[in-house]
């Protein structure tokens, strides 16, 4: 490699170690990208910007061997990583003052509409009348959507397979009951409205031994059966309801919305000093010119749950507040939130830790417990799950409850990549496909959790790890948390990444994630 006879020492060593982490990584790096480093190592955060890269390259098909000043440059523009100058010191020069033109932000009118929203139509009373009518919602819901489809437009019921002649190949719709796996393959008992059958995925059949592996208890599918003997359907392909290819609707103006999630205010571990460092950022009191410009443009924050912590939500949390009361919590948040510029539009469902009832779906947080924050007069409280549209763009808010049991009980799942099953779900056009695992589902008579409005895009948050992917033209999104890891996390190996607020323009569906870990 080349020498830097021209850094500074302490530049010189910066890029030692940089070098070095790259060629520990499998990879090289040519001179233009060289020079790079050397141009930008007193502005970003050298050390992350190449983790980034190597992570971005490591999750490639076919990896690169060499690392360029063109891969370099994207990931910078792609993250927008926080400049070192912008510190909370009031002595670092440049980061006082604002910007000197009005937010482009403010000029534009707010354009948001409410799709869709459970809260007032909430009507579950935990009969055994109710569970049978959900679940048979949910199946006249997905059953309509999959035969929607062009491959499952001729499916049947069950009772057409059984009365099929043996050795006949039939299409069924029915939903998943019971689930195992044995020496032959994988066990499905399905059920439909009128009837019930048995059907084996052969284990040989490793494509669709995959699907099976994949498809949740509770699922409602279309499977491509042969009858075989003594009534048994033996599976050759599995369908999943799934979301279309779509092209994505976008904003006709460069706004910019930022998607946050799990702030958990009245935890010890809050990270109130980052929140706060990025409250400052959207006003534009901190951050380089770049960072500054695209704060500027941010008319939309919407925070999918876990605003606040609560109380008694898991063992042993009453040791780990620092506000051990609901109201003083929200109370907290209204005070922090009452710092965002009055031209942000701030919309809030809740999360399992928010004072609202735990099942799914849920209703919007009250004034009850949360007057402080309904008085400031600006933010839109809705259910979990909801839709909105933001200047033509569609939005799905669900808190992500569910990820728990898709990610413990699918395959090759992990809590370090949410979207993955994020994108389960919208294979599902479900948000919690499996009844009686960690999610509480309430048995309202229609099931508000089917997917049936395709959105541009899907957020959630719960798991604390921000990552986001594009799915059959949907932006999907898990914002991460502001708490810092907790023992629970700790005891089950989960290594959050908070602090990370992903900023989605409107215009292109483009994310910025922006680190204010790294700001202070």
């Amino acid at each position: 490699m080349w020498q830097g006879g021209m850094l500074e020492q302490d530049n010189k060593e910066k890029i030692r170690e940089i070098l070095s982490l790259i060629i520990e990584s499998g990879y090289q790096i040519d001179r233009e990208a060289f020079e790079f480093l050397k141009e930008v190592s007193n502005k970003i955060s050298l050390n992350s910007l190449i983790k980034r890269v190597i992570e971005e390259l490591s999750s490639l098909p076919e990896k690169p061997l060499l690392i360029t000043r063109v891969i370099l440059e994207r990931k910078v523009n792609e993250v927008g990583l926080i400049e070192k100058n912008t510190t909370l010191s009031t002595k670092t020069a440049g980061i006082t003052g604002k910007a000197s033109s009005e937010p482009y932000a403010k000029s534009v009118e707010a354009d948001l509409r409410v799709i869709s929203d459970p809260t007032n139509e909430i009507s579950a009373t935990g009969s055994l009348e109710d569970c049978i009518e959900y679940f048979r919602s949910r199946f006249r819901k997905i059953s309509r959507i999959i035969r929607s489809r062009v491959d499952a437009k001729d499916a049947g019921s069950i009772n057409d397979a059984l009365k099929a002649p043996e050795n006949s190949r039939v299409k069924i719709i029915c939903m998943i009951s019971e689930k195992r796996e044995t020496k032959r393959g994988i066990l499905f008992r399905i059920e439909d409205l009128e009837s019930q059958a048995t059907v084996l995925v052969p284990s040989e059949n490793m494509e669709v031994y995959s699907k099976a592996q994949c498809v949740p208890l509770d699922q409602v599918v279309c499977i491509n059966v042969i009858h075989g003997k003594n009534d048994l359907l033996v599976a050759e392909d599995i369908i999943f309801p799934d979301v279309p290819l779509k092209k994505p609707n976008k904003s006709p103006i460069p706004v910019c919305a930022v998607l946050l999630s799990d702030l958990h205010v009245g935890s010890k571990m809050f990270m109130e000093r980052e929140f706060r460092y990025f409250i400052r950022w959207l006003r534009g009191d901190v951050g380089g010119s770049n960072l500054r410009e695209l704060a500027s443009r941010v008319k939309y924050l919407l925070i999918a749950g876990d605003i606040v912590d609560g109380i008694g939500i898991y063992p042993q949390q009453f040791e780990e507040l620092e506000i051990r009361d609901i109201y003083k919590q929200y109370e907290y948040v209204a005070k922090i939130l009452e710092e965002v510029p009055d031209y942000i539009e701030i919309v809030i469902i809740p999360g399992n830790h928010d004072a609202t009832r735990r099942a799914l779906p849920q209703p919007a947080i009250t004034r009850e417990y949360a007057e402080s924050l309904y008085e400031l007069g600006r933010i839109h409280f809705l259910g979990d799950p909801s839709v909105i549209s933001l200047h033509g763009v569609s939005i799905l808010l669900s808190h992500g409850r569910s990820l728990d049991d898709v990610i413990s009980a699918t395959p090759r799942m992990s809590f370090q990549a949410p979207d993955e099953a994020m994108k389960l779900l919208l294979q599902c056009r479900h948000l919690a496909p499996i009844y009686g695992m960690r999610t509480l589902i309430a048995s309202e008579k229609v099931d508000h959790l089917v997917i049936e409005h395709i959105p541009d895009i899907f957020h959630a948050g719960h798991v604390h790890m921000m990552k986001y992917s594009m799915y059959r033209g949907i932006l999907v999104v898990n914002s991460g948390a502001w708490q810092r890891q907790t023992e629970y996390q700790r005891e089950m190996g989960h290594i959050p990444n908070p602090g990370i607020i992903p900023v989605v323009n409107l215009q292109t569906l483009d994310i910025f994630p922006v680190d204010f870990t790294s700001a202070i």
